[in-house]
Parts: C-alpha cells; sequence; structure tokens
C-alpha cells in the first residue's frame, strides 16, 4: 500500500466512542509507513487528522450520505489525482462505493469490519438485520482483503458467510501504550479528590456512549442487580459511571449517591479515569464485536471484570489474571469477581501489548 484512501462514513474527529478512536488511530498510525488521504463527512475537524490528508467529500452526517453518488465521483477525482492504488472502506456500508473505485479505477479494496455488522443489530433487535446481512456479504466478497477486529469475527465471516480464509486478516482494535503505566496510584488520587471520594476505598468504573441500549442495559444492570450484592458485602467502594447522552430515564441515577453509585457525566481524560479504577466493569449482554473499552482498560493494567459476551473478541490467552470472565446474567458471580479481583495486584503481561500495540499491528499490514 502506497497511495491510500480510507472512507469513513460517520466523524471521528475528534473521537468520543471506541469506533471512532479506532480509525483516527488506524489512520494514524497506517499514515507513517504510506501516503494516506482520509475522506469523511463535514462535521470533522480537519486540524486534527495525524500524519494524513482529510478530505471532506462524504458531505454532512445523514442518510442521504449512505446511496448519494455524486460522493462517489468526488471519491473517484480525489483517486485518479493521488494515484490511488489501495481503498480501504470503514464498515459495510459503503462498499458499494468502494467496489466501483475497484472497477473503475483498478484499485485494490479493503473493508476495515468493526463487527459482524448485521450480527450485532440481530442481537439489540433490529428487524432489518437479515437485508444487512445480505448487502454485508455481498460487499465482503466483493473486496480483496477484510480487516477483522477479532479471532471470533473472522471466524463467523468464514464459516457462515463464506468469505476465503486468505482474504480475512485478524487486524484487532489496537492501543498506543508498549507498557504498563506507572501512574495509576497518583490517578486514583486526582479521580477521588475531583469526586470526594477516600481513596482508600475500592472504585468501579463503567464508562460508554449511555443512549446505546447495550450500555444502557448495562447501567440498568448495574443499579439493579450488581451493585445490591456489593452493598450486601459491606465494604467501602464508589461505583463511578460516565459517558455522554444519559436518557432521561436514568435522571435518577444521581439520587443514587447513598447507595455508592454516582454518575460523572462525560470525562475529558478517558485514560485517567480508567486508570484510577480498581475494577472496570463490562456487564454486557449484547451488541457483538470487542468492547474496545475493554482493550483500553486492558492496556492501562486496570483488572476487568466481564461478562461472556462482554469478553467477546479479546484474546484471553495473552490477559494475565487482568481479565476475569462470568457467565452472562449472573450477577451474583459478577460482583463476586469484582469482589475478588480487589485482593490481587499484578500487571498485565508483556505479550497483551506486542499484540495489541498499534505500532506492531500496522506493521503486518503495510505491505499489503
Amino acid at each position: 500500500m502506497k497511495n491510500v484512501l480510507n472512507i469513513v462514513p460517520y466523524p471521528f474527529l475528534p473521537y468520543y466512542s471506541g469506533g471512532q478512536k479506532l480509525i483516527a488511530l488506524f489512520n494514524q498510525y497506517l499514515g507513517q509507513h504510506c501516503e494516506l488521504h482520509v475522506a469523511g463527512t463535514v462535521e470533522n475537524e480537519a486540524a486534527l487528522a495525524k500524519n494524513y490528508t482529510f478530505h471532506s467529500l462524504l458531505g454532512k452526517k445523514n442518510k442521504v450520505r449512505f446511496i448519494n453518488p455524486s460522493s462517489f465521483f468526488k471519491l473517484k477525482k480525489l483517486v485518479v489525482e493521488k494515484s490511488i492504488d489501495t481503498v480501504i472502506v470503514e464498515h459495510p456500508y459503503l462498499g458499494w462505493m468502494g467496489w466501483l473505485l475497484k472497477l473503475t479505477c483498478k484499485t485494490k479494496l479493503i473493508i476495515h469490519s468493526h463487527n459482524v455488522e448485521h450480527e450485532r443489530f440481530r442481537t439489540i433487535g433490529k428487524w432489518w438485520w437479515p437485508v444487512l446481512k445480505l448487502y454485508e456479504t455481498w460487499v465482503l466478497k466483493k473486496a480483496d482483503f477484510v480487516f477483522c477486529i477479532s479471532k471470533e469475527d473472522r471466524q463467523w465471516m468464514i464459516e457462515k458467510m463464506k468469505i476465503p480464509a486468505a482474504k480475512c486478516l485478524l487486524v484487532p482494535y489496537g492501543i498506543v501504550q508498549q507498557q504498563p503505566p506507572t501512574d495509576k496510584k497518583e490517578s486514583k488520587k486526582i479521580v477521588c479528590n475531583l469526586h470526594g471520594f477516600n481513596p482508600d476505598h475500592q472504585l468501579f468504573f463503567f464508562n460508554g456512549l449511555l443512549n446505546y441500549k447495550p450500555n444502557t442495559d448495562a447501567v440498568t444492570t448495574i443499579i439493579e442487580n450488581i451493585n445490591p450484592v456489593l452493598l450486601s458485602k459491606n465494604i467501602p467502594y464508589n461505583i463511578l459511571i460516565a459517558g455522554k447522552r444519559l436518557p432521561e430515564s436514568f435522571q435518577e441515577l444521581k439520587a443514587f449517591n447513598q447507595q455508592h453509585l454516582f454518575y460523572a457525566g462525560f470525562v475529558d481524560d478517558i485514560d485517567l479515569y480508567t486508570k484510577a479504577a480498581d475494577v472496570l466493569l463490562n456487564p454486557i449482554n449484547s451488541g457483538g464485536g470487542v468492547k474496545t473499552k475493554m482493550i483500553e482498560a486492558l492496556g492501562l493494567n486496570t483488572t476487568v471484570v466481564a461478562t461472556d459476551t462482554g469478553a467477546t473478541g479479546v484474546d484471553k490467552l495473552i490477559c494475565g489474571d487482568k481479565l476475569k470472565i462470568v457467565s452472562d446474567n449472573d450477577w451474583t458471580a459478577f460482583a463476586d469477581e469484582v469482589l475478588e479481583a480487589t485482593s490481587t495486584d499484578t500487571n498485565i503481561p508483556t505479550t497483551f501489548y506486542k499484540t495489541y500495540y498499534w505500532g506492531n499491528i500496522i506493521q503486518q499490514i503495510k505491505n499489503l
């Protein structure tokens, strides 16, 4: 890959979610090895692009952008002007544009898959997931390569979507750290001071976009199922929940302060809060795909307690004792694992960084 175009269907500069961060850092590290151009919507702040050139060619963030033929002609002009040899499309939705560029400009086509999208929408109850399955399968079959975020997704595509194995390359969600941080204790003191917590008390943390159903369900689970068990153990702790777009139905969360539950709203420095936590809570039961906040937390040497579903896509063999997994819906066992995790003080294995550091990930694909 010498001259590359990456097509991104939604705003990601600045990034607020794990998926947006994946795109920003993937491009930042890829841009160190090729001439990289990224095309996206006008809501992006182009000045934040690092190691690549951003082009606002997809118009505004609305449904029309997925079927707008004028965008194709703008992209084709860019491909010709910049001698693009490889087109990468984030998610399958604009895969039809990538396929047309492949046909008309003789480029390679790569689909960068963040999930098995139709399966993700099936698990959250969208009726139209079978239509997406047909389209997604068609797009992946037309690609020269598919970047899969996890071994599970790769196997799904091979076995259930009949995508040739040679096309499916494992390109996991990456992190910028290459070793455990040395300032976890200092981070906890800072966060506890910000919220008036005793730093000697255990700090449990959950974060995410809170109007996304799997995260909304997880907050409900923490309030109704996990916290009552922790309360019964009579230990000193606080649970801090952070994220944008808290639904109106959860405004009562602010009234739970007497039960060790606190809502922090959106926090600018999510790494600070993740490092500060003794345990990251991941009681996710739907949504599919890799929970990127888990990989971020493990990279910051924070212990994670997750459900089977929540732990999907993470290479458990390289996480050591930092990842605790509990069966879905067994919330008593989940709370017990949270308590047990507070008594262990181990570091994430160095193998974790070899696998998930962005620099190493890009090294494996730069010569495609």
